[in-house]
């Protein structure tokens, strides 16, 4: 039964910046470095120490608004924002409050085909905490609420982040899904964050509330903290929309609460009361002088914006006549379109050489673990591989059960050089092949029969056993071609 009340979703993200040094201090932040070693006194909050300002953050945020459309702040000041936790050695964080560098803006994205777009409110730099960690073993005397035994990483704290805040415009679970999708494609085609959810580089919060005509139903809002992957965002909400519609049909109150999503059991629960902007006690950094950010400085960023993943999907489209379905794969991986587009210099059938790579060459990647930029095979070698294959001087399944896996054994021999030593040429129409189809027509003389009385999915069978008894040196198309001429003439 369709509810009566009418979702209001809104989205707080958070993302961590690729940069050299961390926003304040010196220092580099760097994935998976062992505890606490990747700290300076300025991180953690040693008496006498001054923050200096990284300006890479604000450029980076300024290439994020301008794709957007959002209007540039010139001077950036800075703010503190005080809570006392475990997490914030300083007692504050340094962010920005009431000048943001980024103010507005839009992101258009497909929902099942239809194009959507939803308004931004702002986008701001700040500084990321430390990083609480449960652990099952060591000898650490700290414990959480839970009584979990907990360790302090203060590795990540003073990273750089960007914030940026939706309207609360979504009116479902799927609208955040797509869209979370295609910020993602955005920012990695903008280079200026991994997005990689489970590093926690692109961490999501939810503001969820629910109305009833024109009249607010809910009156109060839940945030959902820190969603470490799209599909935990999709299933938090969905959660959220059920529990908050029970509780208003029981005629109860929606608690003003931020909450914390379990994977566990796909549910959500009670972290703490709401705080209020007041409740930060915001006052401005006088540590850092106001960041000027000149219209030269800003119309540089814009003259070298790098083209989208919308613009980018219609040139796949249209100059290499791929599908949507291959494109988006390809937008999702921008190594592996790189690679394409390198190889598309060289092979011009597009979609043959995007369905190897989305195909056997993933295969393999997936197999040995790696990237495509860390392929072991040379290109040149690659392409001369497809091509044979297009050519039909070579099996497929020749091509890629065995001659790929040698050319990685034997990454400088030439692809030609390598298949004749193994003895793969394909021969097309030697009396070896046709030998072969005459032997398995006459051993299965009755499916023969079978076939001309017009079960014709037999002709696959007759196809195996040829390619079994070549061991895959037969081309399948050719072979197939060879049998229905054979069985025409000859049965």
């Amino acid at each position: 039964m369709e509810s009566k009340y009418i979702p209001v979703i809104g989205l707080e993200i958070h993302l961590q910046l690729n940069l050299q040094n961390k926003m304040f201090s010196p220092e580099k932040f760097e994935y998976g470095a062992p505890n606490n070693t990747l700290t300076t006194p300025i991180t953690l909050a040693y008496p006498g120490t001054l923050p200096t300002f990284n300006k890479e953050a604000l450029y980076s945020a300024i290439k994020l608004g301008l794709s957007f459309g959002s209007d540039i702040s010139n001077i950036n000041y800075f703010d503190r924002k005080t809570y006392f936790y475990p997490d914030l050695p300083k007692g504050y964080q340094i962010t920005q409050d009431k000048t943001p560098i980024c103010k507005g803006g839009r992101i258009y994205f497909d929902v099942n085909g239809k194009e959507e777009y939803i308004n931004l409110t702002r986008i701001h730099v700040e500084e990321d905490t430390a990083n609480i960690k449960i652990i099952k073993s060591g000898n650490s005397n700290i414990y959480n609420n839970n009584g979990d035994k907990i360790t302090l990483d203060y590795n990540r704290c003073g990273a750089a982040l960007l914030e940026i805040v939706t309207k609360p415009e979504f009116k479902n679970s799927d609208e955040v899904f797509y869209f979370l999708h295609e910020l993602r494609r955005i920012v990695r085609f903008l280079k200026i964050s991994n997005c990689n959810m489970e590093e926690g580089s692109l961490r999501c919060d939810v503001n969820v509330s629910l109305t009833q005509g024109n009249s607010k139903a809910g009156q109060n809002r839940v945030e959902v903290k820190n969603l470490n992957s799209i599909k935990n965002v999709k299933t938090a909400i969905e959660y959220e929309i059920i529990r908050q519609s029970e509780i208003l049909n029981n005629n109860n109150q929606i608690k003003n609460e931020t909450r914390t999503f379990v994977p566990e059991n796909n549910t959500t629960k009670f972290m703490r009361l709401k705080e209020n902007s007041s409740d930060y006690r915001y006052t401005r950094e006088f540590n850092i002088p106001p960041i000027v950010i000149s219209d030269n400085e800003i119309n540089n960023i814009k003259n070298n914006l790098e083209t989208l993943p919308r613009e980018y999907k219609k040139k796949l489209m249209s100059e290499y006549n791929l599908s949507e379905y291959i494109s988006d794969i390809f937008l999702e991986n921008l190594d592996m379109l790189h690679y394409f587009e390198t190889l598309a210099k060289t092979i011009t059938n597009y979609e043959t050489l995007a369905n190897w790579l989305i195909g056997p060459i993933k295969k393999l990647l997936n197999k040995y673990k790696i990237e495509i930029n860390e392929l072991n095979i040379d290109k040149n070698n690659l392409c001369e591989l497809i091509t044979l294959v297009i050519d039909n001087k070579i099996s497929y399944s020749t091509a890629t059960q065995i001659v790929l896996e040698k050319l990685i054994e034997n990454p400088l021999k030439p692809t030609q050089e390598l298949i004749k030593e193994l003895n793969l040429t394909q021969d097309l129409e030697t009396n070896y092949i046709k030998s072969m189809i005459n032997n398995v027509l006459t051993e299965y003389s009755n499916k023969v029969v079978e076939y001309k009385n017009g079960k014709k999915g037999i002709l696959g069978l007759f196809v195996g056993e040829v390619m079994k008894r070549t061991k895959n040196k037969a081309n399948p198309k050719i072979t197939s071609e060879l049998i229905q001429k054979a069985i025409e003439e000859n049965y």
